[in-house]
């Protein structure tokens, strides 16, 4: 079995041009834009078949774009203004194809010298604009920039991992494995209500099922479950016996066989009590194995917590795990910092460079079992993000912090600092969240702030950096 596929998103590309303004001048920037977000290694789907010059100008021209688009799969559209545009055929691609939107057009030059103007973009851009909120479309728009400013080559790459976290959302399975934790009422969510509103579909697992499985491949061992076995071996302190080693191995591979055979976004599980007497090991290590291979893995079964991580993970294009921990304690000396720690269950590959990753047995939970994780976590930029609802409303927590230094712990840990820990700790108090948070090593506010855009019925939570200050880091360049 591979990591989960997946796929970075698909660009329709549908430049624009108007008659009136210079054919070849529009041709030209066509290209350069082309190539510029060509070097970011996306998959693009033109429009060079269908239009003169691969341009956008005629309506009647439209139908056979948005068919092309539809047959490919497209993920989001991209409509560069290469002069003023025809604002009317770009605007009833975006309506159709019901896509997130990207609106930006490349600065035009200086008057020539007998004063005539080639491009006028600027002019198109406002044009379009009004005739896609006229058809109530959202976009996302770059400010009238040149291509090699930092401002376009910015808002380009954060509208597609936009796009990436839309693309996750809107597609998401959760596999829940056994019933949540009894006294745990916290993790209590509405499955229906997230399918209604959502399409964020719950798959349920019966605990014993998994562990079945897991027991088979114990008895008889595959390919994979020996790759694994012997990769752990050799890169981690082991300080359980083999017997439990080769249990959180198996249990593992039988949860991945899950995830990929159902095409899962990510898996939850009740990981204590039962488990425990049914298995003799806690989840904790095979959670961040499977983790580390793509499918997240959230501690008892919490499924908001589940659609977080998968959030989060989109919003970096995948690039690297999310981690599930709890805000646990206060830093005893920094005012403004805070531990992110769970039992044991963040991903392995984001362990700090001078720790090793130790398999230990549980040292909270009285039955002690073998199969948590004992390290700490690199540090860096780190996002919390936390998907929640009250009442039928859902909202989107983000804040931003750094890692920093703190006194060691048992099970998985990072200690962060933020600008403001007291406004944090009010915010999560007093909204509807609770200790459960995922962690990303990427600034991701400005990403969920486009994302949010195409997402009905959620509503972004920021609490560090600001909307201001998103706006500014965007259209400015601050």
């Amino acid at each position: 079995m591979k990591k989960k596929n997946n796929n970075k998103p698909v660009i329709g590309y549908a430049p624009t041009r108007r008659s009136v303004f210079s054919r070849e001048d529009a041709i030209k920037y066509k290209g350069l834009i082309l190539d510029k977000i060509k070097s970011y290694n996306f998959k693009i789907v033109d429009i060079d078949d269908i239009c003169e010059d691969g341009l956008l100008v005629s309506e009647e021209d439209t139908d056979n774009v948005i068919k092309k688009f539809k047959e490919n799969n497209i993920d989001c559209v991209f409509s560069p203004h290469c002069n003023f545009g025809t604002e009317y055929a770009v605007a009833k691609v975006a309506k159709e194809m019901q896509k997130p939107f990207l609106l930006w057009g490349p600065r035009d030059e200086a008057p020539l010298k007998d004063g005539t103007r080639l491009r006028d973009t600027q002019c198109g851009l406002f044009a379009t604009s009004k005739i896609l909120q006229r058809y109530d479309v959202p976009f996302t728009y770059i400010v009238n920039s040149r291509i090699e400013d930092v401002i376009f080559e910015r808002g380009f790459l954060n509208f597609i991992k936009a796009v990436n976290v839309v693309k996750e959302f809107r597609k998401m399975k959760i596999g829940q494995i056994g019933l949540r934790p009894g006294v745990f009422w916290t993790v209590i969510c509405n499955e229906g209500e997230l399918l209604d509103k959502f399409n964020i579909e719950i798959v349920p697992f019966d605990l014993f099922e998994v562990v079945k499985a897991a027991e088979e491949l114990l008895n008889k061992p595959d390919e994979y479950f020996n790759t694994t076995y012997e990769l752990i071996k050799n890169s981690f302190e082991i300080g359980v016996d083999d017997y439990s080693l080769k249990k959180i191995v198996a249990l593992k591979e039988a949860m991945k066989k899950i995830a990929l055979d159902n095409d899962l976004s990510a898996l939850c599980i009740q990981c204590w009590n039962t488990l425990q007497s049914m298995y003799g090991i806690v989840p904790c290590f095979a959670n961040g194995l499977l983790t580390d291979d793509g499918i997240p893995v959230i501690c008892e079964t919490d499924i908001n917590g589940a659609i977080s991580s998968v959030i989060a993970k989109a919003a970096v294009l995948n690039e690297t795990p999310p981690f599930f921990a709890d805000l646990t304690i206060r830093h005893p000396s920094n005012d403004n910092g805070e531990l992110l720690w769970h039992c044991g269950p963040f991903p392995p590959s984001l362990k700090r460079a001078d720790q090793k990753v130790k398999i230990a047995n549980h040292w909270i939970l009285e039955s002690h079992c073998p199969g948590i994780g004992d390290f700490e976590l690199k540090g860096g930029d780190i996002s919390v993000v936390r998907f929640e609802s009250h009442k039928g409303n859902y909202f989107l927590f983000c804040g931003h912090a750094k890692g920093i230094e703190g006194p060691k712990t048992l099970g998985t840990y990072l200690w962060i600092g933020v600008n403001n820990w007291p406004a944090w700790e009010q915010k999560l108090i007093n909204g509807p969240y609770i200790h459960h948070i995922a962690g990303i090593h990427k600034k991701i506010a400005p990403v969920l702030y486009e994302a949010i855009k195409y997402i009905k019925g959620v509503e972004l939570d920021l609490i560090d950096p600001t909307e201001s200050e998103i706006r500014n880091w965007l259209y400015l360049g601050l």
